[in-house]
C-alpha cells in the first residue's frame, strides 16, 4: 500500500508539473496571438513528439521529456546589420548569433513580415515574455490562498503541550534532568498540559509569538492567566535566565545559535487551522521573501551540494532540489500516516512553491530566460526614448541575438547545476520521513 501511495504522489506531482508548464506557455501564447505575432509551435516537454495537432497556424503538442516547454515565435531577433538573416561568419561567436537569428526566421512565410516578434513595440514584447512567469505566479497564489484558507497551515498556539520539569540549557541539547538541576518556573507555578495562557502580567496574549517575546524579556516574578477547564486561573511564576535557542523576527529558531533570555519551561501546542484572507496575504509575503533570499543564496549552496554527491557529506535540509527530488518528496508525502486532506494540502503547497520558484527564476535578467528578453526590450525602450528626447537618430530594435554567446554560457551553467542537483536527488536525496 505504501508503494502504491508513493507512486500516486509522484504521479500527482508529474501531472501538476505538466499543467504548470502548459499554463506558463499559455501565457506566452495568448499574449503573442493577442498582439498578432505568429506562433508556429506550442509544446509541453522536450525531445520526441508524442502527440500533436495543428489548429490554425499553430501546432499544439506534447513531447516525451516533461522537463519544460516552449512556444516558437517568428522573428524573435531583428535582421543583421546587412538586413539579412542568413549571413555566415568564420567567428564561432558570430556564428552563434547568426544561427540564432536564422532560427527565428526558419518558418517565415509570405505575409509574416507584419507578424514578427521584434517588430512589436517594447511594451508589447515585455507583456508577451512576462505573461509566462506571471501565469506561474497566479497559479502559485491561487494554490496558497486556496489551501491556507480552506485546509489551513500549521500554527503555534498558547496552549501548553509539555511542561519541562527542570531548567536545562537548550545549548546542551539534552532532555533528561540531572541531579542539581533547578525546578523549571512553569512547573513550580503549577502549569499543566492543556492550559491555555491567555494573559501575561495582565496583558492579553492571543498568539505564541507575542507570548514568547514576553517570556524571553522577563526575568523575575510574572503572573500567568490560564484557561483551565473553562475557568480562568492566575498562576505566579518566577522566570529565570537561561540559554535558549535564538529566534529571528518571525519567531523561527535559528539553527545552533543561542541567547540568554527569560525562561518559563513550557512547549506550545501546534495545530492546523485556516487563515483569514489578510493572514494569508501576510503569510504569502513571508514565503515570497524566503524564496527570494533562497534564490540569492543558491550559488553559495553549490559546494555543500557537491560534497553531498561526491564526498558523502550529509545533505542539508535547505539544499537545492530539482524535479526528481520534488517528485520523490511528493511520493513520501502521499505515503505519510496523515489524514488524506492534510496530505493533499501539503502536496498542493509543494506545487505552489514550484510555481513560485518558476516565476522568480524566469524573472532573472539573463538570456535565455524570459527575464533576459524582458531586459532587452526595456533597454530598447530606454535607448529609443533617449534618442527621441535628445532628437537623435532612432537606434532601432535592440539586437538581443548579439547576447547569444553569453546566453549559451548561462545555459551551460544552468545545465551543469541541473545535473548536479539531479545527481544529489538520486544518490543523496532529501527525505521528510
Amino acid at each position: 500500500m505504501t508503494i502504491l501511495l508513493t507512486l500516486i504522489g509522484v504521479l500527482v506531482f508529474v501531472v501538476g508539473l505538466l499543467f504548470s508548464i502548459a499554463w506558463h506557455e499559455l501565457g506566452h501564447l495568448s499574449t503573442a496571438k493577442l498582439f498578432g505575432i505568429r506562433v508556429p509551435q506550442y509544446m509541453v516537454g522536450f525531445g520526441r513528439t508524442v502527440w500533436s495537432r495543428k489548429k490554425g497556424d499553430t501546432e499544439y503538442g506534447i513531447k516525451a521529456i516533461p522537463m519544460g516547454g516552449y512556444i516558437r515565435m517568428i522573428g524573435m531577433f531583428p535582421p543583421g546589420e546587412d538586413g539579412k538573416v542568413t549571413a555566415r561568419s568564420t567567428s564561432p561567436f558570430r556564428s552563434m548569433i547568426e544561427d540564432a537569428r536564422s532560427a527565428a526566421y526558419e518558418e517565415l512565410q509570405p505575409g509574416d513580415e507584419s507578424r514578427l516578434f521584434y517588430t512589436r513595440k517594447p511594451w508589447k514584447r515585455v507583456i508577451v515574455m512576462f505573461a509566462g512567469p506571471f501565469m506561474n505566479l497566479v497559479l502559485a497564489m491561487a494554490i496558497f490562498f486556496g489551501v491556507w484558507m480552506t485546509f489551513g497551515v500549521g500554527q503555534t498556539t498558547t496552549e501548553v503541550r509539555t511542561v519541562t520539569p527542570c531548567v536545562i540549557k537548550q545549548s546542551e541539547k539534552r532532555e533528561v534532568c540531572k541531579a542539581g538541576d533547578p525546578e523549571a518556573p512553569g512547573k513550580a507555578a503549577g502549569l499543566k498540559v492543556g492550559d491555555r495562557i491567555v494573559a501575561f502580567d495582565g496583558q492579553r496574549m492571543e498568539d505564541w509569538d507575542a507570548l514568547q517575546k514576553k517570556i524571553r524579556s522577563t526575568v523575575g516574578p510574572a503572573t500567568l492567566t490560564v484557561l483551565r477547564d473553562g475557568q480562568k486561573v492566575d498562576l505566579h511564576a518566577n522566570l529565570v535566565e537561561n540559554r535558549v535557542g535564538r529566534t529571528n523576527d518571525r519567531g523561527e529558531y535559528v539553527k545552533d545559535q543561542y541567547v540568554s533570555a527569560g525562561y518559563l519551561g513550557i512547549a506550545p501546542t501546534n495545530v492546523i487551522a485556516p487563515l483569514t484572507f489578510s493572514q494569508s496575504a501576510e503569510h504569502v509575503g513571508e514565503v515570497v521573501e524566503d524564496s527570494v533570499q533562497g534564490l540569492a543564496k543558491l550559488p553559495g549552496k553549490i559546494p555543500a551540494l557537491w560534497n553531498s554527491v561526491f564526498n558523502g557529506a550529509e545533505r542539508e535540509p535547505d539544499s537545492p532540489m530539482g524535479i526528481v527530488g520534488a517528485a520523490r518528496i511528493n511520493g513520501e508525502i502521499a505515503a505519510l500516516d496523515l489524514p488524506s486532506e492534510q496530505r493533499m494540502s501539503i502536496m498542493l503547497n509543494v506545487l505552489g512553491m514550484f510555481n513560485l520558484s518558476l516565476f522568480l527564476f524566469n524573472m532573472l535578467p539573463l538570456l535565455p530566460l524570459d527575464g533576459g528578453h524582458i531586459a532587452g526590450a526595456l533597454w530598447e525602450s530606454v535607448r529609443r526614448t533617449f534618442a527621441r528626447v535628445f532628437r537623435r537618430t532612432d537606434p532601432g530594435p535592440f539586437d538581443v541575438a548579439k547576447l547569444m554567446p553569453a546566453a549559451y554560457v548561462v545555459a551551460g551553467v544552468f545545465l551543469c547545476f541541473t545535473l548536479l542537483v539531479l545527481a544529489a536527488d538520486v544518490v543523496n536525496p532529501i527525505k521528510i520521513t
